[in-house]
């Protein structure tokens, strides 16, 4: 039988486990042992993480140490605006005062169109705000609607008339620029393909003999054709000394070459210095002449014309052509003449430019990226499958029966290589680019230089193209050659480029702005350009960190591209202009002095030159160096043109940005900026 139940032990018994119950509650919420217990060491370390983050000091720490960055990069952008400021009125002051009193800068035609496309920018603008702050932009008004005042009625004119007026033929333009940008960017493409194929398959020139040192028995001496070298120079007083070394020390037999140096300096002390340099190396045994004109005509071209004339050319077969800031290595003519042995119809052999101050500045920096693109694809592909390029002016070999054959220089241009190398092509003579064989030079460093040259580059084809086009047209050459010669070198990389770049993204990209009817699409506007960006900047790999201020700049340097094409076109005074581009004497490397150390001291010993003569040398040209410094002081200058496309693309920003266009807004203010940027001359060298 069993036991009746204790119903009070019973009760306590569950009194007591609800109150343990509670207990364990309570203390797994207070006590820090049970935590440790029943979780994982790593989540321990986080709590205890959390736990240390919490701590006041440390947040105090955290939070001063973010002000601080946020003061550091305040600072830092106030900074530079002030120094912006600053610059652009200290530029201002020194435009003012370097003109005369009284004699206003005169302005050209394109100037003042510029102008007025800036105030009517700003006035369109002006208008727009005021829509905006109305809510017109939301609820635009009508004229078929009853409107409350003037202004409202002349916004609603002003929609009719840009809708059905304005914005066609605006689109109309828009679209054929965008097909020219398209088949411009179609050709850069291909250019690419096909420096692609050449580098896959290895394809390049093969010469067909090489030549031995004949100082060592390896070759006979008479084996060595006649070679002529001419540097033609013009106030050159920075890299002279430099390009008439490097060419004197060429390993080529000293009786079979001759060295002219074509001064056409018109100031004194220049030719002076000049002078001593050849003395000095014609004592040293080198055949070097120094030739300088009376009358300065045709600038380059004249003075090659001249030393073309002179009886003794008819000994030499090949000229070999330096600028006068260009250093040929000493292997240059061993590297190229044998390129002319068996190829009778051969008239040039071109060799590639290396910059000796590539890395100087952002401007040399963006420089480089359009000139190693320019011979690593265009002048390697036009040279291998069409087997026509441009001569570049320097750093070539010329056969001297060829420049004879097509007429000689011509003095009708401001190209005169790329005259005669068209008339040479015409004649049926062909041509080789050699991208291995590199010949050192210098690339203008300041905006200023690189801008007179850029008009000249690009003033020169058009001249030469409403010259040449009948001449073209009539030769025996094939139709392929012909349509390359007129589409392809002349019109689509000479005249569309610099035409579509300048009105597409300086003209109808800010249009469309205050002409929201007429649209240019997104792609247009960043991936095309980032394409073709991309393409140009292939052959220099380690500049793709500046992918982005070379787009910028290129479309900046547009309106002195399509200012120089349309001058020289037309017949413009400022077309036939020439200026010698300024250089700043960088040297080559340390070695070219080393050569010339090397190269000097036999010529002392066996040739037994009194060393006194050529100490009296050496002081003389120490006594004219002496007046370098009384030249010219050279100061930072404004472009007004930049700046006034500045100005258009920043108001067509603010337009942009009221209407919510993000694309459009980000490039049309990075492109105003950078307008600004070189409108105020703060890219490459700066000038104190």
């Amino acid at each position: 039988m069993s036991p009746s139940p204790n119903y009070e032990f019973q009760e306590w018994w569950n009194k007591q486990r609800a109150s343990d119950h509670n207990e364990l509650l309570s203390s797994s919420e207070t006590s820090s042992f049970l935590t440790v217990d029943i979780r994982s060491p790593s989540t321990a370390a986080a709590v205890a993480e959390k736990d240390r983050s919490r701590s006041a000091r440390q947040l105090s720490w955290i939070y001063l140490l973010k002000v601080h960055q946020i003061a550091h990069f305040l600072a830092f952008i106030t900074n530079g605006f002030i120094t912006l400021i600053r610059t652009a009125k200290r530029r201002v002051a020194t435009a003012s005062s370097s003109s005369p009193s009284g004699s206003p800068r005169s302005e050209s035609k394109f100037y003042k169109i510029i102008k007025f496309f800036l105030l009517i920018s700003v006035l369109l603008l002006i208008f727009e705000l005021i829509a905006y702050f109305k809510g017109w932009h939301f609820s635009p008004p009508t004229l078929e609607s009853e409107v409350e005042d003037l202004v409202e009625y002349i916004y609603a004119k002003w929609l009719v008339i840009r809708a059905n007026y304005l914005a066609p033929p605006l689109q109309s333009l828009t679209n054929a620029c965008i097909v020219l940008f398209m088949i411009q960017s179609v050709d850069r493409l291909v250019l690419v393909l096909g420096c692609f194929y050449i580098k896959f398959r290895g394809l390049r020139p093969v010469a067909e003999m090489e030549y031995e040192d004949a100082e060592n028995g390896g070759a006979n001496v008479q084996d060595y054709p006649m070679v002529m070298v001419q540097i033609p120079m013009c106030n050159e007083r920075e890299v002279y000394q430099q390009s008439i070394a490097a060419v004197c020390i060429q390993d080529w037999p000293r009786e079979r070459m001759l060295v002219q140096i074509l001064d056409d300096s018109d100031d004194t002390d220049v030719q002076a210095l000049i002078k001593a340099e050849v003395h000095k190396w014609q004592q040293k045994g080198v055949h070097i002449i120094y030739r300088h004109r009376l009358i300065r005509t045709g600038y380059k071209a004249g003075n090659l014309k001249s030393a073309m004339n002179c009886d003794y050319v008819k000994n030499y077969e090949f000229v070999a052509i330096f600028d006068a800031d260009f250093q040929p290595a000493p292997d240059f003519l061993k590297k190229t003449i044998p390129y002319f042995k068996g190829k009778d119809d051969l008239a040039l052999v071109q060799t590639r430019w290396s910059f000796v101050n590539k890395d100087e500045n952002l401007l040399t920096r963006l420089q480089n990226i359009n000139l190693a693109f320019h011979f690593e694809v265009e002048q390697q592909v036009n040279g291998w499958f069409i087997n026509f390029f441009g001569f570049n002016g320097t750093a070539g070999v010329w056969r001297i029966k060829a420049l004879e054959d097509c007429g000689g220089w011509l003095e009708r241009t401001t190209v005169e290589d790329m005259d005669i190398a068209v008339r040479a092509h015409l004649c049926g003579w062909k041509f080789i680019y050699l991208n291995d064989v590199k010949c050192l030079c210098e690339l203008p460093e300041s905006y200023e230089a690189y801008k007179k040259q850029q008009h000249r580059w690009h003033s020169g084809p058009m001249q030469l193209f409403r010259l040449c086009f009948v001449d073209v047209l009539q030769s025996k050459v094939s139709w392929v050659q012909k349509a390359n010669l007129i589409f392809l070198f002349f019109l689509l990389r000479k005249l569309i480029l610099p035409f579509y770049s300048f009105t597409l993204f300086c003209i109808i990209l800010p249009l469309t702005m205050f002409l929201p009817e007429a649209q240019l699409p997104f792609w247009v506007v960043c991936y095309i350009p980032g394409l073709v960006s991309i393409l140009n900047i292939l052959p220099s790999p380690r500049s793709f960190p500046f992918i982005v201020p070379y787009l910028l700049f290129e479309n900046t340097m547009s309106v002195t591209k399509f200012n120089a094409m349309v001058s020289g076109l037309f017949q413009l005074g400022s077309s036939y202009e020439w200026i010698v581009t300024k250089k700043l004497g960088r040297s080559s490397e340390a070695d070219l002095v080393a050569m010339v150390e090397n190269e000097s001291a036999p010529l002392l010993e066996n040739g037994g030159i009194q060393r006194s003569s050529s100490e009296s040398g050496l002081a003389e040209l120490n006594k004219l160096e002496m007046t370098k410094k009384t030249g010219r002081k050279r100061r930072n200058r404004l472009y007004r043109k930049e700046l006034a496309l500045a100005f258009i693309l920043l108001t067509a920003s603010v337009r942009s940005l009221l209407s919510a266009q993000g694309i459009h807004f980000y490039f049309l203010l990075f492109q105003g900026i950078t307008f600004l940027v070189v409108g105020l001359d703060l890219i490459g060298e700066q000038v104190s």
